[in-house]
C-alpha cells in the first residue's frame, strides 16, 4: 500500500496504514529522547453543493489529511504537522516537534493523560455511514429543498440558497502510554434560508437537518416547507414597548443557553478565572427542578465518542442534579491547572441533555406558550453580547409577542438582557418539545423575567 495513495482508498480501510504511521512517529520520538509523545493521523473528504434561484451556485469538494505530532522533553512540549505520509516526512516532522520542545519553556501542567484514564476498550458507536453521493445528486436534493420553500406561498420571493453538505473522516491517534485507537465518522446536512416579502417588509428565516446517517435526515420537502413557514410568520413583525416580561426561548435558541453553561464550567475559563461560575462545584447553578446529563456513548449521535481528543475514555454522568453542579469539563491540561482529574472532555462536551423534573409528556410547544401567558417568545438571537466573566447577557432578538398563551404578532428590533446566573436559576419550565442540535438536546425554556428594550 502506497502512503501517497491513501486518499484513493475507502475511508474504512485506512486503519492499518494509520496505525503504522502513528507507531512510526512514536518510535522515532522515543529514539530522539522524548520523555513522552502523542501522534494522530487523520483524513477527511467532503462535498458541499449550494443552489439559489433554482440554479446551481457552487460545488466544493474537499480532501484533507494530516499527521500531527506532539513530543515532550519533561514538561516542555513541541508540536509539528505534515500532510506528507512518506517515511522521510514523518521523520522530519517528529524531529521538528522535538527541536521545538527542547527550546520551549517548561509548563508544569503539560503532559499526557495518566495511563489509567485512557480508553483501551473502544465500542463501535456506529458513527460512520457511507453515502456515495455525486455532485449532481446533491444538486438535485438541494433544488428539491429550495423548490419546496418557494412553493409554499408567492410571498416567498427568493432564498439565500439551499445546500447539501457531506463529510466523512477517519483517524487513528496514539501515545507512548499505550494508547492506539481510532474510528471513522460521518456528518451530513441539508438546509435552506427563504426570503419573504418585498422592500422594507422583507424577512428571512432558515431550517436545516443534520445527522451522521443520511437515512436519518429529514425529508427535503419538509425542510423547505418548514423553513418557508417560519419565514412567512415573521412578516407581521413590529416593535414592542420596553419592560420586564417572561421570556420563552424556542428550543433551537435554548441550545445556546446550554452552550453558555458549558463554556462557563469548562476548564479553560475556570483556571483563567474568566467565568461567572468560578468555584461553583457543589452549588446550585440552575433551578432546582433542572437536570443535565452527558452521555458520550449514544449510538449514532452527533456528540458521541468513545474517548476524547487525548484518548481519555468517556463515560455517562449527571452534570447537574436538581440544579446543583456535579462536575466540570476538563482536559488533562486544565485538570492539572485546577488540581483535579480529567473528565474526558478534551475537545468539548458529549451529548448533553437538559431536562426538568416538572416536564410532563403534554408540555408541547402550545402548552409552553400557555405557560408563558403574556410575554416574549424568542426564535432568533443576534450579536455576541455575553460577558462570560460576569454573566451579563444582552442580545439582539427576533421573536413573537404572546398574549394569553397565543401568538399575537412577530417582534423585531428589540434587545433582551439579564444575567446568565439569574436566568439559569429562574428557569420556570422546560418543554417536552425537545430538539437535538449537534451534541445538545433541549426543549423550549421559559425564564421567569428578563428586561426587553423595544420602542
Amino acid at each position: 500500500m502506497n502512503r501517497d495513495d491513501v486518499l484513493e482508498l475507502p475511508i474504512i480501510e485506512h486503519q492499518g496504514l494509520f496505525r503504522q504511521l502513528v507507531s512510526q512517529a512514536l518510535d522515532e520520538a522515543r529514539a530522539l529522547g522524548a520523555s513522552d509523545a502523542a501522534a494522530e493521523v487523520s483524513e477527511s473528504r467532503g462535498l458541499s453543493v449550494s443552489v439559489r434561484k433554482l440554479a446551481l451556485e457552487t460545488v466544493e469538494q474537499t480532501r484533507d489529511r494530516s499527521l500531527d505530532v506532539t513530543v515532550y522533553a519533561g514538561q516542555c512540549r513541541g508540536s509539528a504537522s505534515t500532510s506528507d505520509f512518506s517515511p522521510d516526512a514523518v521523520s522530519q516532522t517528529v524531529e521538528a516537534a522535538w527541536h521545538i520542545a527542547r527550546y520551549t519553556a517548561p509548563d508544569p501542567a503539560a503532559g499526557l493523560p495518566d495511563a489509567g484514564l485512557l480508553a483501551h476498550e473502544v465500542p463501535d458507536l456506529h458513527l460512520h455511514y457511507p453515502w456515495s453521493l455525486t455532485a449532481q445528486e446533491a444538486t438535485d436534493i438541494a433544488l428539491r429543498v429550495e423548490r419546496a420553500a418557494r412553493s409554499v406561498s408567492p410571498l416567498v420571493t427568493n432564498t439565500e440558497g439551499a445546500s447539501v453538505d457531506t463529510f466523512e473522516g477517519h483517524f487513528v491517534m496514539g501515545n507512548t502510554r499505550g494508547f492506539l485507537e481510532g474510528y471513522p465518522y460521518s456528518r451530513y446536512s441539508l438546509s435552506v434560508a427563504p426570503i419573504a416579502g418585498r422592500g422594507a417588509a422583507m424577512q428571512r428565516d432558515y431550517w436545516y437537518s443534520a445527522a451522521r446517517n443520511p437515512a436519518a435526515l429529514a425529508d427535503p420537502l419538509a425542510v423547505g416547507r418548514y423553513a418557508a413557514a417560519r419565514t412567512l410568520a415573521r412578516l407581521s413583525a413590529r416593535r414592542i414597548r420596553t419592560g420586564r416580561f417572561p421570556v420563552l426561548f424556542e428550543a433551537p435558541v435554548a441550545v445556546g443557553l446550554l452552550g453558555a453553561l458549558v463554556r462557563a464550567v469548562s476548564g479553560g475559563a475556570l483556571y483563567r478565572k474568566t467565568s461567572f461560575l468560578l468555584d461553583s462545584l457543589g452549588t446550585r447553578v440552575l433551578a432546582e427542578h433542572v437536570d443535565i446529563d452527558e452521555d458520550p456513548r449514544v449510538e449514532g449521535a452527533m456528540g458521541s465518542a468513545p474517548f476524547d481528543d487525548e484518548g481519555v475514555r468517556t463515560q455517562r454522568r449527571r452534570l447537574v442534579d436538581a440544579g446543583v453542579l456535579q462536575g466540570y469539563f476538563l482536559s488533562s491540561y486544565t485538570a492539572r491547572k485546577l488540581g483535579m482529574t480529567p473528565t474526558g472532555n478534551a475537545g468539548g462536551s458529549h451529548n448533553l441533555s437538559l431536562s426538568s423534573r416538572l416536564t410532563s409528556p403534554g408540555d408541547d410547544f402550545p402548552a409552553m406558550l400557555r405557560k408563558l401567558g403574556t410575554g416574549l417568545l424568542v426564535t432568533e438571537l443576534m450579536g455576541q453580547g455575553v460577558n462570560t466573566v460576569t454573566g451579563d447577557y444582552s442580545r439582539g432578538a427576533f421573536g413573537y409577542w404572546v398574549e394569553n398563551g397565543e401568538i399575537a404578532h412577530a417582534v423585531q428590533e428589540i434587545t433582551i438582557a439579564g444575567n446568565l446566573g439569574d436566568m439559569f436559576r429562574h428557569i420556570v419550565a422546560v418543554g417536552a418539545d425537545t430538539i437535538v442540535l449537534g451534541s445538545k438536546r433541549i426543549g423550549s425554556v421559559l425564564v421567569e423575567q428578563m428586561a426587553i428594550a423595544g420602542a
